[in-house]
């Protein structure tokens, strides 16, 4: 089975260079320095006038944890009906209760809003109290993919957890296993000699651009202090397409 290769973007740029360095997806948010955020319908429409690429939108209301009330959810089903209209594919939805459960009644809203879009639980399956219980929750309603590190702070991390979750994968039939945080062409290759099956990696490629401003006024910061103003956040072509050739690698 050919590989499938994700990758997060924030912008027309960042997708512009996924698309050229070989992605098979896109997850579309804004804010991508705040681990993202739902993103604008008018960015999607850009996007689906230069390419049919499948598109999957983080359906994410604020920062923070994942515990949202009747009105955020509301929101997340209002903009799910907007985003569809705008050309996205699927949606990357998820919500917890106060337990670290998987909120079953709230994600369901997302779910119905979606219909048959393509659904992703997202990396609240990483804070959630038992990932493979949420796994299984995911996969009751329905979802084809679930994004997860392995309950850690980067892949590399939970590989003991992401085997674990494979294994759910291939003994049910359940969605797919999308790894990521801290993913590159050096993380696909080792972590596909040592997790069998891993076959779908999301990514961001992110690299620094530098400002074109030559004037820069200091200490006025747009948004949380120490946030570098003058380099913007972008993805790199080339790693997405050293990436793409990791994961199309023969390791037999």
């Amino acid at each position: 089975m050919k590989g499938l290769l994700e990758v997060c973007v924030d912008s027309l740029a960042s997708a512009r260079a996924a698309i050229q360095g070989g992605a098979d997806r896109l997850e579309l948010c804004s804010a991508l320095a705040v681990g993202g955020l739902t993103p604008y319908a008018a960015l999607l429409r850009q996007i689906r006038a230069e390419s049919a690429i499948p598109v999957r939108c983080l359906m994410r209301p604020r920062p923070g944890d994942f515990l949202y009330t009747a009105e955020e959810v509301e929101l997340l089903g209002a903009q799910i009906a907007v985003l569809k209209e705008a050309g996205a594919d699927g949606f990357v939805i998820g919500c917890l209760d106060a337990d670290g459960d998987l909120d079953t009644e709230a994600t369901g809203r997302l779910v119905r809003a979606a219909g048959s879009s393509g659904l992703t639980l997202h990396r609240a399956i990483d804070v959630s109290r038992d990932p493979l219980e949420t796994y299984r929750a995911a996969a009751a309603l329905g979802m084809d993919t679930v994004l997860t590190s392995g309950a850690a702070a980067s892949c590399l991390e939970g590989q003991a957890v992401l085997a674990a979750l494979l294994a759910e994968r291939d003994r049910s039939g359940g969605p797919e296993v999308l790894i990521g945080a801290g993913v590159n062409a050096g993380v696909i290759t080792r972590l596909r000699a040592a997790l069998s099956g891993a076959r779908a990696f999301h990514m961001s490629g992110k690299t620094l651009r530098e400002s074109g401003m030559h004037f820069r006024r200091q200490g006025v910061p747009m948004g949380l202090p120490g946030l570098d103003e003058w380099h913007i956040q972008q993805t790199d072509p080339q790693a997405v397409a050293d990436a793409r050739r990791a994961l199309d690698a023969d390791l037999s």
